[in-house]
């Protein structure tokens, strides 16, 4: 028995440091792109016994894992740095869409400045516009401001959580969750890119077609 629980804790060990290097590197990557600057931003993934996520007002492009803070089953902080103050914001994800194992957060400039200068719809910020933003992404609905760390806005994302794989925080920018770290960075990094091509169209494109979207539904499993 103890052989066994030894090897179930080393296992868990090795776990926890390979995500803890995959934010790292998800996190660097983001930077070195733009999609997030400075200080904003933060990544999460699930552990058996509780989450990581990237510290309080830290560099996304320059973590190292140590640094990565710990928190167990009740959010208690563990070890690393202090642990970001969306921690409930993440923690709403988790609570209530269990096959979710990861949550990005940045400030993203065009999902940014398509908050500030209006979404297409409160319950969808962009049309489906492109295969891959539906196959992707899907619906991603907008929350109103409310200051960085708001419990109201916890509150709403765990309403969501089940539904959507995100949502766009008005003056904020995306959060996005997914089956893994690099996975919800993809899909963060597929909406950030839909914005952009629909703030620099000047005659906005017509959503897909009926068709189309019953096309994407059917061979790739895709939801809106």
């Amino acid at each position: 028995m103890s052989t066994q629980k030894t090897q179930a804790g080393g296992s868990a060990t090795l776990k926890e440091q390979a995500l803890r290097e995959e934010i790292c590197e998800t996190g660097a990557s983001l930077y070195q792109r733009g999609y997030t600057v400075g200080a904003a931003g933060n990544i999460s993934a699930r552990l058996d016994d509780g989450w990581l996520i990237t510290p309080t007002d830290a560099c996304l492009g320059r973590l190292a894992p140590a640094q990565i803070a710990k928190v167990d089953l009740n959010g208690q902080w563990l070890s690393g740095d202090k642990p970001s103050k969306t921690l409930a914001l993440h923690r709403a994800v988790y609570d209530n869409n269990p096959l979710m194992q990861a949550v990005v957060h940045t400030h993203s400039t065009s999902l940014v400045a398509l908050s500030l200068a209006g979404v297409w719809h409160d319950s969808a910020v962009l049309p489906p516009i492109t295969p891959y933003q539906v196959m992707k992404v899907g619906r991603i609905p907008l929350i109103p401001y409310r200051r960085p760390g708001d419990p109201q806005v916890a509150e709403q994302v765990r309403l969501l959580a089940a539904a959507v794989r995100g949502v766009l925080l008005e003056r904020l920018g995306p959060v996005v969750w997914h089956e893994s770290v690099s996975q919800a960075a993809y899909a963060l990094e597929e909406l950030e890119e839909t914005a952009r091509l629909w703030l620099m169209v000047k005659d906005k494109p017509e959503p897909l077609s009926t068709e189309a979207l019953d096309e994407l539904y059917r061979v790739f499993g895709a939801r809106w």
